[in-house]
């Protein structure tokens, strides 16, 4: 937990930015995996977290700026509470940690914004992504679900204040990046023909319990780096697969790390592994000298497709002029994903406040397949935290339902990429600081060329 001063710092901030009303701030409750007292791993909602930064279940708050105050609504612990969960700081004594006089039981929140309705205030509340939410609303404001509709400049104030991170939240999200470094270079290390894919995967969550971290997500890990987000870990691996990890950590506040690595399966890459290697790597690099304040991050996903697009004709899979066959859209055979998002306090940063806001800036989005994937397109600014992924892969589904379709025929040759339907999936990412000159990575540096990695096997 920060100290109290930056948390109150935060809230006046909100406050100025948004003037009048009230705003609704829904904590994340306990959820039952199969049944109530088995519960998922329990995560703070993370604007919750980044304003009252208490990760505890069964809380809500309040911020009334009309009448400049400030709520924690929740239950002091029962005696059965205490015996099952031992004793834990009282409601009062967690919310002063973060500069909160006021705290009130959580069964009076619904009487709290009923009178602030009859007194005709605007109750502001962000978008509800859990079905508890939606529940609460209903209750508490009387709000059919069809008919709860976030307030916009809410949502814009939040992502206005999250998106520049500060020097405190940059070194909070070095120490996740840190541990994704080492869990990448342990499955590095490891991996061997003959192992199965959820021993490398309890090696490197290992890594993660042993700093008392948790996954920022569920860990891919596979053979089959052709399925963007293939969390099934049961395949043996053998000689002359590729194998595709993205994975990270989140430290104990919250902050995440999310990278990813291609490894041989055998001890150094075939001649055709590298060749495409070579190719996404050079995507990669490019992306990463583009970085700098005020570049559009569309435009860097399109010098990494151009560039894609160039390396495939070289292998005589794709063929035409690269700036024409990215802005028709036929990269995306290879390349159905967008180069990166906004990280912080959820590993994709401030998802659920939608991505028009996040990474538009409230701009409509494009609706061509790949590019409609793209979850940061606007300018980049000093203090966003990014991840940098570009990919290539074959999917032979894809390439089937394009080629009997007859779909960019000028720019793909079908028969060439019909030889590489069995070749799988190469993504490499890394976690980036915009600076005032240009970018930073943040982490240790896992390998990335074909030789860094070899040399590590």
């Amino acid at each position: 937990m920060f100290s109290k001063e930056t948390y109150q710092q935060r809230r006046a901030l909100l406050k100025k930015k948004i003037g009048s009303g009230l705003l609704l701030f829904l904590g994340n409750d306990d959820y039952g995996l199969n049944y109530a007292d088995n519960t998922f791993r329990y995560r703070q909602d993370s604007s919750f977290l980044y304003y009252f930064g208490l990760s505890y279940a069964g809380l809500s708050a309040v911020i009334d700026i009309d009448n400049d105050k400030e709520i924690i609504f929740g239950n002091e612990l029962t005696i059965d509470d205490i015996v099952w969960m031992g004793i834990q700081p009282t409601l009062k004594e967690k919310s002063s940690l973060v500069g909160i006089t006021y705290t009130q039981p959580s069964v009076d929140l619904k009487k709290y914004l009923n009178d602030a309705t009859v007194k005709g205030q605007i109750i502001h509340f962000l978008p509800p992504y859990r079905a508890e939410h939606q529940i609460k609303l209903m209750n508490w404001l009387n709000l059919p679900i069809e008919r709860q509709k976030a307030s916009v400049d809410f949502i814009k104030a939040v992502v206005d204040q999250r998106k520049n991170k500060t020097d405190e939240e940059i070194k909070e999200i070095e120490k996740a990046c840190n541990v994704t470094s080492d869990m990448h270079l342990t499955a590095m290390r490891m991996l061997r023909p003959g192992q199965y894919e959820y021993e490398v995967v309890a090696a490197m969550e290992k890594v993660v319990k042993d700093a008392n971290y948790e996954v920022s997500f569920a860990t891919i890990a596979t053979i089959n780096g052709q399925t963007l987000h293939n969390h099934y870990h049961g395949n043996k691996v053998k000689e002359d697969q590729l194998f595709l990890i993205d994975a990270g950590a989140e430290t104990e506040m919250g902050y995440a790390g999310d990278m990813s690595s291609t490894i041989p399966v055998s001890k150094t890459f075939s001649q055709r592994q590298r060749e495409v290697y070579e190719v996404q790597n050079n995507m990669h690099l490019a992306s990463v000298n583009a970085l700098k304040p005020g570049i559009r991050f569309e435009e860097v996903y399109d010098l990494s497709a151009e560039v894609m697009v160039d390396g495939l004709k070289e292998l005589g899979l794709m063929k035409g002029n690269a700036k024409e066959a990215v802005k028709e859209g036929a990269h995306a055979l290879f390349y159905p994903h967008g180069l990166g998002h906004m990280m912080g306090l959820d590993v994709h940063d401030m998802e659920n406040l939608g991505e028009e806001w996040v990474g538009y800036n409230g701009e409509p989005k494009s609706t061509q397949f790949g590019r409609k994937s793209l979850r940061l397109a606007r300018p980049l600014e000093e203090g966003f935290v990014l991840t940098i992924e570009p990919g290539i892969y074959f999917i032979p589904e894809l390439i089937d339902q394009w080629k009997n379709k007859g779909l960019y025929k000028d720019f793909i040759n079908y028969d060439k990429v019909e030889t590489f339907k069995d070749f799988g999936g190469i993504r490499n990412e890394e976690n980036y600081l915009i600076t005032k000159e240009g970018s930073r990575r943040l982490g240790k540096k896992i390998p990335l060329t074909p030789k860094e990695v070899e040399d590590l096997r």
